[in-house]
């Protein structure tokens, strides 16, 4: 009876030997996905980029002469008319030059009045054969040279009574001030901007548009444009203006949307541009479906003959909220897994909902 443990150990090692060797041949349960049928379809998709409202004509305002700023009459924001009064640096030094020429146009005057007598007396007194020939052609060389002095002297007056005028700055244009570069004290120097003064008239929505967006797909003519503090305004607009070049310091470019005068938005009020793409021709997918083979995208593809799966790189046209557009990789009529992809091994042969699929 000294055997009997041992022939017990013997038999459960028989029979948990003969429970693995069943397992092991178990077939394996194939994994359940959800698949879509593969349509092409028209893709119309775009991007919302936000920008402001801005004047279509814009100028900087500077004086013409330099001098110390003494009055300053409007600041941003303020409503100006066409020659209207903005700023006005110190007259001392053009006033002085002022007066010095109306000194020397009277001078240059006095003297041509001498030199017409002068010439005036040579005339007679030649025709009488009292003077010489010379002594006329002398006369009548410093009549023409006080003439000549004469027509200086009023320039110079003329220049410096324009070098007066320019030390008052006055708007250019009926418009709002939307930049104020200087205060009262303040040494301006020539052509050195005080003001920018946007003109009335035409506003354009300006956009700073990442230049990959032109690049990636036709963009069409049309945006649609609405304001982020303002309902009023839900407009569709022609690009007036895209700038040829890119700002180095964003990577954008500038792109001007042109509004209707009577734009009710304020100047440099915030406004949202709906770019649309040219519509074309792609295969539609739920984010789902996408996957990555070697680090790109790709989608798992159901071959219906033998219900196995193989990874498929695919080329993504756009995407989208839910959605991605592929552009190629696969064709119309593939079975694309949509549901289930998760831990999915080439050539593992899957279960699905035929009827779904269509």
């Amino acid at each position: 009876m000294k055997h009997a443990p041992v022939l017990s150990i013997a038999l459960c090692t028989v029979i948990l030997t003969g429970c693995s060797k069943e397992e092991a041949t178990a077939e394996k349960p194939a994994r359940h996905v959800d698949v879509v049928v593969a349509a092409a379809k028209t893709l119309a998709s775009g991007s919302v980029i936000t920008g402001d409202v801005q004047a279509r004509v814009q100028t900087d305002l500077s004086f013409r002469v330099d001098g110390k700023i003494t009055e300053r009459f409007v600041d941003v924001g303020t409503k100006v008319e066409a020659g209207q009064l903005l700023a006005r640096i110190d007259p001392k030094t053009q006033k002085a030059d002022l007066v010095i020429a109306r000194a020397n146009l009277e001078s240059a005057k006095a003297q041509q009045e001498r030199a017409q007598l002068a010439f005036e007396r040579q005339s007679r007194l030649f025709e009488a054969q009292v003077a010489t020939r010379s002594a006329l052609d002398n006369a009548q060389e410093a009549l023409l040279t006080a003439k000549g002095a004469t027509r200086s002297a009023q320039a110079s007056l003329e220049t410096a009574t324009d070098a007066l005028s320019y030390t008052e700055l006055r708007a250019d244009a009926s418009g709002v001030i939307t930049a104020r570069n200087a205060e009262v004290g303040k040494v301006a120097q020539t052509a050195e901007a005080v003001f920018t003064l946007a003109h009335d008239g035409p506003r354009d929505a300006v956009f700073h548009v990442y230049e990959a967006l032109f690049l990636a797909a036709g963009v069409n003519d049309t945006v649609k444009v609405t304001s982020l503090s303002e309902p009023a305004l839900d407009v569709k607009a022609a690009i007036r203006e895209i700038s040829p070049t890119i700002d180095t310091s964003t990577g954008t470019v500038k792109v001007k949307v042109g509004l209707g005068g009577d734009t009710p938005v304020p100047l440099g009020a915030p406004v949202a541009g709906y770019f649309d793409f040219q519509a074309r021709q792609a295969i539609t997918l739920p984010w789902s479906a996408l996957t990555s083979r070697s680090g790109k995208p790709a989608v798992w593809l159901v071959d219906p003959a033998t219900s196995q799966i193989r990874s498929q790189p695919i080329d993504v046209a756009a995407y989208q909220t839910g959605l991605i557009g592929v552009a190629g990789g696969i064709s119309p009529g593939d079975l694309v897994v949509t549901g289930g992809t998760k831990f999915l091994t080439p050539n593992e042969t899957v279960a699905y909902a035929k009827g779904l699929a269509q």
